[in-house]
């Protein structure tokens, strides 16, 4: 018994074949039974069996019962000479016999748990890198990091956007209106400095036109708020699916680009629209249906021509097809009271101080911002808090991606625009970066 103390071998009798031809071992036995039953490895391998096979009459039932010889401390397992009935360890094609080396006493179960640890450390790791390299490459998977809970409203505080907007464009005046209003142009002989798209010079009697038959007044539901939260929706193909649409209606102020839709993209975009920027060959939509009642239409003028397009719509006058680079609509069903002509001075400043453009360049090679971009410069000036949403271009070796949520065109689209989308993409960047702003989609 000190041998078997020491060694812990599992004593043989001799294997007993069954009327089958299958040899029942049960040497090694005691690390399986340790193991399933959760023994410690020492104490199984010291219960050796020798499964007895049962002959061609039996039931099909085999037991097995510990050998002579057979010594267990353990507590709770059978004396020496006691049966223990469980199921049969079978080894078919093959058995042990007595010249094979006995197993030695290794601390079984903890190399077995130092093994599974590796394992599970490994698995982490490359769960890890996995993670991380579809993060790096797929921005439906970075947007996830960039959307509001609906359940959270970001504080407001009043003149936050004022204060961080003067490091982008100096101290310049709020005081500057944001509509264009008769008063200003009527018996007042002051020339602007610049033609459109910066200025006024050179079509003073048009716009004199359609400033008496439309509105400049801001609505008192958004001036009476002691703090304007708002958000300005681009076209960008990242608001896909996005699901934004309840955290956008909950703004004071939304503010939306020329003919993007909102039917039937509402669980994205949103429904809510307090005012929408387009100018006469990005009108192609109906006012009344992506549209609320009370939304502000504004114009941004990028030529006399413009002028002349909406005062023609809302007097019903001859229309004009000519001096366009895509025919604008020639019925538009508006109300003339939802109509506001947007100060140049705000093309003026987003040119100058975020794109760093000349204010006179060659008509050739005349580059102005995006709709989108002058959207975000105006939110600056109107409020308080400004998030953006669905802006952001794909990269230019991206031949095949949409730029807009709602149609199939690609950046090749954007060629000959006039538009330097890189530039504007710097200097989104820099608003992020200073707080002016908070993005609420991948940029």
């Amino acid at each position: 018994m000190a041998e078997e103390s020491q060694r812990c071998t599992g004593q043989e009798e001799g294997g007993l074949a069954g009327s089958d031809g299958r040899r029942e071992v049960g040497t090694s036995a005691g690390t399986l039974w340790g193991r399933l039953l959760g023994v410690p490895g020492r104490e199984a391998n010291r219960a050796v069996t020798v499964a007895e096979a049962e002959g061609p009459g039996s039931s099909g039932q085999s037991s097995s019962s510990f050998s002579r010889g057979t010594c267990w401390d353990g507590g709770g397992w059978p004396e020496q000479g006691g049966d223990f009935h469980s199921d049969t360890f079978q080894v078919a094609r093959g058995s042990r016999d007595d010249s094979s080396p006995q197993e030695p006493c290794y601390p079984l179960r903890n190399m077995i748990s130092k093994s599974r640890l590796k394992l599970l450390a490994m698995l982490t790791l490359v769960l890890i890198v996995m993670v991380w390299y579809s993060i790096s490459r797929e921005d439906r998977y970075i947007e996830l990091f960039y959307f509001p809970s609906p359940e959270k409203k970001e504080p407001c505080f009043q003149g936050e956007a004022e204060r961080k907007a003067s490091k982008l464009f100096g101290n310049y005046s709020r005081d500057q209106p944001i509509f264009l209003q008769l008063k200003d142009y009527f018996w007042v002989k002051t020339p602007s400095a610049y033609e459109l798209p910066y200025g006024t010079k050179g079509s003073e009697d048009l716009l004199l036109r359609v400033l008496a038959i439309t509105s400049y007044s801001i609505p008192e539901s958004i001036q009476s708020l002691k703090c304007r939260r708002c958000v300005v929706v681009g076209n960008g193909h990242r608001l896909r699916n996005s699901s934004l649409g309840d955290a956008i209606n909950k703004y004071d102020v939304v503010i939306r680009l020329n003919n993007a839709p909102v039917a039937g993209y509402e669980g994205d975009v949103g429904s809510k629209t307090t005012m929408r920027l387009f100018y006469p060959e990005s009108a192609h939509f109906n006012p009344k249906v992506e549209n609320n009642p009370d939304t502000l239409l504004v114009l941004v003028a990028f030529k006399a021509m413009d002028f002349h397009w909406i005062e023609t719509i809302l007097s019903d006058k001859k229309r004009v097809r000519k001096g366009f680079w895509k025919q604008p609509p020639l019925i538009w069903d508006v109300n003339p009271r939802q109509v506001r002509i947007l100060n140049p001075f705000f093309m003026e400043i987003a040119a100058d101080k975020l794109l760093n453009l000349p204010m006179q360049q060659p008509r050739k090679i005349k580059q102005k911002p995006t709709t989108g971009l002058l959207a975000i410069t105006l939110a600056l000036h109107l409020c308080d808090l400004v998030h953006i949403a669905g802006f952001g271009y794909p990269d230019a070796h991206n031949r095949k991606q949409t730029i807009h949520y709602y149609e199939q065109i690609t950046l090749k689209s954007m060629a000959g625009s006039g538009h330097n989308v890189s530039q504007e993409a710097l200097a989104i960047k820099r608003m992020l970066e200073i707080g002016a702003v908070k993005n609420l989609t991948f940029f």
